[in-house]
């Protein structure tokens, strides 16, 4: 095991990307209540009145959040590989990653399904157990690695994201040590030519651009995501590269702003910008690639501040723990309580802003009171959705 791998072991835990990951994850309850009014798209339930705002705003937001996420499960990967080792690494991410995603998809995600039957034609009225075996009726798709389960109405939903963590994480395991010392390798390349930082757009738009963006997974190529994992695994915590993204952090920023707004006239223009061939469909996903690449790095660059992270360690905000250890249970409870809430909202002859506050206000205290009152107070609760059996905590803890 390299010396940077032993290293990340003992390293402190890094307060900043809590806070990141725990804001993505709330914000996906601000993102997904959008959608209900989005013009485009194919979201559970539609709201009748609808605005164009919510597809930039949402372009703006699936540019760099799940990016985000994967590179931060990936530094979190290079941490527990250098404490557990690769053989345990590789159990407790079976675990911790694929028991709340097989409960999610049998328990839950039924639920948006029958909704978006029912939202779609109100003279729909079967029942949810009637439809629960036609949400089971399934095939195998061996081709579609790693969604091998496929069906009319079955679906993996907003569970894709775990679902291609736990592939990364078990295709990463047993050639891990070797990523690792590449990555020291290219630490020490990043921090001689800081211009080297910007080499992982290439592989975003190797993919992106011939094998075409994908809505169901966050506009994204789903194996765009592998790059950013890799990253935060083999760089993403290395001194010298956290050096060179900390001073390039603002020309980036601008960068990516500039880029971003350069997809504009693709994706308002050209008809399917996502999988067309036409030069402005490619050249608008090649800028979409580079836009999310100097984005991120941006993010994590301006949010590293060692001197703040020191202070935070020294007196941890309980908000921040108290979320942190929550970003997964949230993440499983928050799209079929969206829905949920959403579905009974789309009704009423009131503003969009008056609907979509009641949507995320509602589902945002839906989802806390479960995870409060539920998922943390029993073993067998925080054993589904992925939590460590601690002990319940009272609430005057």
């Amino acid at each position: 095991m390299s010396a940077q791998t032993q290293a990340s072991a003992t390293a402190p835990r890094r307060g900043e990307l809590d806070l990141l990951r725990i804001l993505v994850v709330l914000g996906l309850v601000f993102f997904h209540a959008a959608l209900v009014f989005a013009t485009e798209g194919d979201y559970y339930v539609q709201n009748s009145q609808t605005t164009e705002a919510i597809t930039i705003l949402a372009g703006f937001a699936v540019v760099w959040a799940m990016p985000v996420l994967f590179l931060v499960a990936g530094l979190g990967a290079r941490y527990s590989v250098g404490r557990r080792g690769t053989g345990r690494f590789a159990r407790e991410r079976l675990v911790r990653l694929g028991v709340p995603l097989v409960f999610t998809v049998v328990a839950l995600n039924p639920l948006p399904q029958w909704l978006r039957l029912r939202a779609a034609d109100p003279d729909h009225h079967e029942s949810y157990w009637h439809f629960l075996p036609r949400y089971f009726t399934v095939h195998l798709d061996l081709a579609d690695f790693p969604f091998f389960v496929d069906g009319e109405h079955f679906e993996s939903g907003h569970l894709w994201f775990v679902l291609l963590l736990l592939a990364f994480c078990l295709l990463l395991a047993p050639v891990a040590a070797h990523v690792a010392a590449g990555g020291d390798l290219a630490a020490a390349g990043v921090a001689r030519h800081p211009a080297l930082l910007l080499l992982p757009v290439l592989p975003l738009a190797a993919i992106n651009v011939p094998l075409g963006m994908e809505e169901d997974y966050a506009a994204w190529h789903h194996w765009a995501y592998l790059v950013f994992f890799l990253y935060g695994f083999a760089l993403g915590g290395d001194e010298r590269v956290r050096s060179v993204m900390r001073r390039l952090a603002r020309p980036l920023g601008v960068a990516g702003l500039v880029l971003f707004a350069a997809c504009g006239p693709g994706f308002m223009t050209a008809d399917d910008p996502f999988t067309d061939r036409t030069p402005l469909a490619l050249v608008t996903r090649a800028l979409f690639s580079a836009a999310g690449w100097c984005l991120v790095v941006a993010i994590l660059g301006t949010l590293d501040r060692p001197r703040e992270q020191r202070r935070a360690q020294a007196r941890p905000r309980p908000v921040t723990k108290y979320l942190g250890v929550a970003a997964l249970p949230l993440y499983v409870l928050h799209q079929p309580v969206v829905v949920a809430v959403a579905y009974g909202v789309v009704g009423w002859s009131a503003p969009i802003v008056v609907e979509y506050v009641v949507i995320v206000t509602g589902s945002l205290a839906v989802i806390l009171v479960l995870y409060e009152c539920v998922v943390r107070r029993t073993r067998l609760t925080r054993f589904l959705f992925g939590m460590r059996p601690d002990p319940p905590v009272t609430s005057s803890s």
